[in-house]
């Protein structure tokens, strides 16, 4: 892809939430953006890092001895391996760079909020 990518356009395309969308791709990495609300399942991702930057709303990612809450612009990394759940009280958009076709709910299989991989926006 060599054209432009308006984010906040593409978060308008959209209203579930716990369904990333892919919205570029480089080096064998997804740029993903999605909606949360609420709490996701315990898990852990076996081989992938993933990365986590808050474009609008408040959202925190929760590990088990500790709580790292977030704002617009600011971002984590959450290493491989390491068991976490992410949470939003109220409706917020997360973009997520990871490895293309990592599974979003890394070692659980949940029928709620596993989703597909390689969707598109």
């Amino acid at each position: 892809m060599t054209g432009k990518v308006n984010i906040a356009e593409k978060f308008g395309l959209f209203t579930e939430r716990w369904q990333p969308k892919i919205v570029a791709t480089a080096n064998g990495q997804e740029v993903k953006i999605v909606k949360v609300k609420g709490e996701f399942p315990w898990h852990h991702h076996d081989s992938e890092d993933e990365f986590f930057l808050v474009w609008k709303g408040r959202f925190r990612v929760e590990f088990r001895d500790r709580v790292v809450e977030m704002e617009p612009g600011e971002c984590i990394v959450v290493p491989r391996g390491v068991e976490h759940r992410t949470c939003a009280d109220d409706e917020a958009e997360i973009m997520l760079i990871e490895p293309a076709n990592v599974v979003n709910t890394g070692n659980v299989v949940d029928a709620e909020f596993t989703a597909p991989t390689g969707a598109t926006i």
